[in-house]
């Protein structure tokens, strides 16, 4: 019901958009383009699960987007989309046989998992064989949708579908494969961290929409702050290995692309946490010594 109450909505906006009435202002993008001798890269900071009303993009991603020579991912774009990824993924979430999901929880955090299942008539039995890192994911992509979020209207997903269809080339700056060892790899430890902060977030839509309305602002700031702030402090071995580690590891890739033989301009689309702060990638880049400007 939720979704044809959706779908109704998007149809009824596009009918007024068309009779000719104000149109909502596209997002401010969190864009940087960076730059040394020879080429550029433009940096994109993503939400990824958006709305109907989060498009048309700005003319500045656009822009951008026509001068990208290629366009770059977390994931390459053929193997995100491969119906093999979930597979594999559900086989590394599985527990060793004999083993349940509730044995690893507190009392506490199992009761409000059984709460948050039985309150959306989600399986929790179901969940007893997984273990809790993919759980908090499943139970992230529930919230979402939720609330109104889309992943498959996610930026990167359009501009994968943009670049595919204008034939740009793409690639990825890590695999599934490395996002599986990101996760399954956690201690217990970080991946009830992982399930107790999706909770969280899941039981408090007005977070989420705060964080969606900072994005669409394009405040650097504001965004940093509420998406870090708390869970840098109360989880720093988490967050060092979900933001830190992953832009130390990009970084190389990028400047590779900038300093190789083959100077490509490129567009990087990542989530909106791996460029911010001083841990982010925008930081590190003009650390470098590149030239890093915003792009409005």
């Amino acid at each position: 019901m939720k979704m044809l109450f959706q779908r109704g909505l998007w149809l009824a906006c596009m009918l007024v958009l068309a009779s000719g009435c104000v149109q909502a202002e596209p997002p401010r993008p969190l864009l940087w383009k960076v730059s040394d001798a020879d080429n550029h890269l433009y940096l994109l900071g993503s939400f990824h699960a958006l709305k109907p009303s989060d498009y048309p993009l700005a003319p500045a991603v656009d822009a951008a987007f026509a001068d990208a020579e290629i366009v770059a991912f977390e994931m390459p774009p053929a193997e995100l989309n491969s119906p093999e990824l979930p597979r594999k993924m559900l086989a590394a979430a599985r527990l060793p046989p004999g083993q349940q999901l509730q044995q690893l929880l507190a009392p506490e955090l199992w009761l409000q998992l059984e709460a948050y299942c039985n309150r959306w008539k989600l399986p929790v039995q179901q969940f007893q064989v997984l273990e809790p890192w993919f759980v908090a994911l499943l139970i992230g992509v529930d919230s979402l949708a939720r609330n109104g979020y889309d992943p498959q209207l996610g930026l990167d997903r359009n501009l994968m579908a943009r670049a595919a269809s204008a034939g740009k080339p793409t690639l990825g700056l890590e695999t599934g494969d490395d996002q599986m060892r990101l996760f399954d790899g956690m201690s217990t430890l970080e991946q009830v961290d992982t399930l107790t902060d999706s909770l969280q977030e899941a039981s408090d839509g007005k977070e989420l929409d705060r964080l969606h309305s900072q994005w669409r602002a394009g405040d650097d700031r504001g965004l940093y702050e509420g998406m870090a702030g708390d869970f840098r402090k109360l989880y720093p071995m988490l967050y060092r290995r979900i933001d830190t580690d992953r832009n130390d590891a990009w970084l190389p890739k990028l400047r590779a692309m900038l300093d190789g033989e083959r100077q490509r301009d490129a567009l990087i689309v990542v989530g909106s946490l791996h460029l911010l702060g001083d841990e982010g990638l925008v930081a590190k880049l003009r650390a470098a010594g590149y030239k890093v400007e915003r792009v409005e």
